[in-house]
């Protein structure tokens, strides 16, 4: 069994060294970034499949970038749970941006601790946008399994070559964390700080998909892509226990934020359309009528479901629980398909008005989709629970 790890620990035991340490100013600076920013260019994102730059450079401007960058680093030193309500209050606005961030979190919890101090200020500062680049076109949702490799190239260099399958922010982001085979050592894994500028990188066509479409999830191909040995994260060949104790329990757990703040949204505009939508000839609203509201309370329970399991799994993590383990592989699993079953009950309570691109409804519908096949997929997530409590190894294959 691994043990997860928070990247910054509880909410109670870190320095307190940031403007956004007082929830009052961290919801603000939210707010703002949301209301003012993602919210208002969401569905030109979403239409033309554009990468949301503005509201990346908004983020980074109110200091939400550094969010889990460590004070030390002069970052905010949060957790988990302050990451989780910044996701899930943009997901419900923006979810290409919300994945964009999403992304370089899980990113700095790797970075914050192993990248050069450069790169971790400039990340505290909000001047530099990371991401993960771990799955691949040979072993593909099996992230745990790369096929890329890193080979010595001199006395002070090496190769890394790879065929990239899915990596947000491609061509955008500063940097990319960075999985291949070992260099030298033993072991499944190891991780690198690889230049978004770096040459023989090379990002293979713009993403279009059917959701978060402008998160720019292409595929990324590295030939020749020449690093310093110093670029690696961590020590050669320990790069998958550094991805499931550090990075897999901040991307199941923000991904389940993801999923919860679509949920929400599409709950909201769901209970808009039945409170305001009349049937003139019986004058009464769509919420009068019993099927309705039997239908929309069943999604609300799910909804609420999901919060209260993320709450549980923060509350594990925090406080170190035997279960903290099963709760971060299970709430990812819930998550998504809570947030498919209720993006399709909504679609079916709001009728044709929901397949109007204007109303909201249809944007988040395809949204809330991707959390399934995302690696690990709901299906994998699966495995790996019932793995965990049958006292089996959780990656076999690795």
């Amino acid at each position: 069994m691994v043990a997860f790890k928070n990247p910054s620990g509880s909410s109670d035991d870190r320095a307190q060294a940031s403007v956004l340490d007082s929830p009052a100013l961290l919801t603000a600076a939210l707010d703002a970034v949301a209301d003012e920013v993602a919210g208002p260019l969401a569905d030109e994102v979403d239409r033309v499949g554009r990468f949301p730059r503005e509201g990346v450079r908004a983020l980074g401007d109110v200091g939400l970038l550094g969010l889990l960058s460590s004070v030390d680093s002069g970052g905010s030193g949060a957790g988990l749970r302050e990451a989780a309500q910044v996701i899930e209050r943009l997901a419900g606005t923006c979810g290409s941006t919300a994945m964009v961030l999403l992304m370089h979190y899980s990113a700095v919890t790797v970075l914050d601790r192993f990248a050069p101090e450069e790169v971790r200020r400039d990340i505290a500062a909000g001047r530099h946008l990371s991401t993960l680049a771990f799955s691949e076109r040979g072993s593909r949702s099996h992230f745990w399994a790369p096929v890329g490799t890193a080979t010595p190239d001199g006395p002070d260099a090496v190769r890394l070559d790879a065929q990239k399958s899915w990596v947000t922010s491609a061509g955008e982001a500063d940097s990319y964390v960075w999985s291949s085979k070992p260099l030298r050592a033993d072991g499944v894994m190891s991780l690198w700080l690889v230049s978004g500028g770096g040459t023989g990188l090379e990002v293979r066509g713009d993403y279009d998909g059917f959701g978060l479409r402008g998160n720019a999830s292409s595929p990324m191909t590295a030939k020749a892509v020449q690093v310093s040995p110093d670029a690696l994260l961590g020590t050669d060949g320990e790069g998958l226990t550094t991805a499931l104790e550090v990075v897999l329990p901040a991307f199941l757990v923000l991904s389940a934020a993801f999923s919860l703040g679509v949920t929400e949204a599409l709950l909201g505009l769901t209970a808009a359309h039945l409170r305001d939508t009349r049937l003139e000839h019986l004058d009464q609203t769509l919420a009068q009528q019993p099927i309705a509201r039997n239908h929309f309370a069943a999604l609300r329970l799910r909804a609420d479901a999901l919060r209260a399991m993320l709450e549980d799994t923060l509350r594990a993590m925090e406080t170190g629980r035997p279960d903290a383990t099963l709760r971060v592989l299970q709430i990812k699993a819930l998550a998504a398909e809570t947030a498919a079953e209720v993006a399709d009950g909504a679609m079916r309570l709001c009728g044709g008005s929901a397949f109007r691109r204007d109303t909201g409804v249809e944007r988040r519908f395809r949204d809330a989709l991707a959390a399934r096949v995302m690696a690990p997929t709901t299906e994998a997530l699966n495995d790996f629970c019932g793995r965990v409590q049958l006292g089996l190894p959780l990656f076999e294959e690795a």
